[in-house]
């Protein structure tokens, strides 16, 4: 593959990275953990006027119907920035939703295009991999189901599921229209639509400062998103990969950005550290780390659009570069800033909660491993 950007794709990186430059400086993101607001609701809505939401719909809710490569840039651009909004999770539920819903489940995808609600997904549970067959399980109970417009109608053209079972570390859960949830069926793995009122949610910590919930399934009703036949549920597994991947690897390049600019200016025995020959050997690794991780992650990324078998190895390999060589280069980037990087009035913090959180989704070390030596 080649990996370059095409032209549409470099223009779109440009768009982001502008956007997020002006609009998530470290005093807008100061204001905004201390107004306390889940996330920061006019950054969100600058994202849908740029359009960057929509990039990934398909078109018939105004979006560019464009693919796994494209959202892979605007969340690496996202993460270099640590912007506080729920487009991650969103991107990956919504082209799920664009692929496999019914029309009045793709109807909704308009207001999120417009920045007017939130989606997000729940592919984790306690003690699973996220690859591994859920445990949540669906069951019919019949036709109808409840329906509404706050989403379209997205649990109303079908109904008759309810769904039992856990899942965890569900971001920005309360805040959303609708949760795209995975649960094994006679059939075999299906995704559903589940309204958050019609579940339990239990908060989560989350070191990011995101609200994070667990979500408690007993017989709550949900819509059937596609047929339960487990190709709905390999998409999401996929797309969430590449998003979290993604994202980590635009987290790493912040942290980068941001230590290298320090190094540069910080002088110890009157000389700038970068002029250590140790020094420059740490940084050195943390370049190196970035780059192995960005390939695994294009690469993956560009297979998962073509359709490619071989998608899921090359972002089992993102993902543990994530949990394992990108980990270890955020401690560095905090080790090279000595006292300041831990100093929460610094932007440093921020990157490390970012890239240790998405480790944490990820199963971390030990449970990356398993999987690329299952696939191998």
């Amino acid at each position: 593959m080649d990996f370059d950007l095409d032209e549409t794709q470099a223009e779109l990186k440009k768009l982001a990275a502008g956007l997020f430059g002006r609009e998530a400086g470290h005093d807008r993101l100061v204001d905004h953990e201390k107004s306390g607001r889940p996330y920061d609701a006019a950054l969100w809505a600058a994202v849908a006027r740029a359009g960057l939401i929509g990039v990934c719909l398909p078109e018939e809710a105004g979006g560019a119907g464009l693919g796994a490569v494209e959202m892979a840039v605007i969340l690496r651009e996202a993460g270099a920035r640590v912007i506080p909004v729920p487009l991650q999770d969103g991107l990956v539920a919504a082209m799920v939703i664009g692929r496999y819903g019914s029309a009045g489940q793709r109807a909704m995808l308009a207001r999120l295009g417009e920045g007017e609600i939130v989606l997000t997904s729940a592919p984790l549970e306690p003690g699973r991999d996220l690859g591994a067959p859920p445990g949540t399980t669906a069951r019919r109970t019949g036709e109808g189901g409840p329906g509404g417009a706050e989403t379209g109608d997205a649990a109303g053209d079908g109904g008759g599921w309810v769904l039992s079972g856990s899942k965890t570390m569900v971001s920005y859960a309360a805040e959303s229209a609708a949760i795209v949830v995975p649960a094994s069926t006679p059939q075999g793995v299906g995704l559903f639509l589940v309204r958050p009122e019609a579940a339990t949610l239990r908060p989560v910590p989350a070191a990011t400062g995101e609200p994070v919930s667990a979500l408690i399934l007993d017989g709550t009703p949900a819509e059937p998103l596609g047929e339960p036949d487990g190709r709905a549920f390999a998409t999401l597994r996929l797309l969430t990969l590449v998003a979290l991947t993604a994202s980590a690897s635009g987290v790493l390049a912040g942290a980068l950005e941001l230590t290298t600019q320090y190094i540069k200016t910080r002088k110890q025995f009157d000389r700038a550290l970068a002029e250590f020959q140790a020094v420059t050997m740490q940084i050195a690794d943390v370049y190196i780390a970035g780059r192995a991780l960005d390939v695994a992650v294009w690469s993956g990324a560009w297979r998962v659009d073509q359709g490619l078998d071989d998608a899921e190895l090359d972002l089992a390999v993102a993902a543990h570069t994530v949990t394992d060589a990108a980990l270890a280069a955020l401690y560095t980037c905090q080790h090279l800033h000595g006292g300041i990087g831990l100093d929460i009035t610094y932007p440093l913090h921020r990157y490390f909660a970012w890239g240790k959180h998405r480790a944490h989704l990820l199963g971390g070390v030990e449970a990356r491993l398993d999987t690329m030596g299952a696939l191998v």
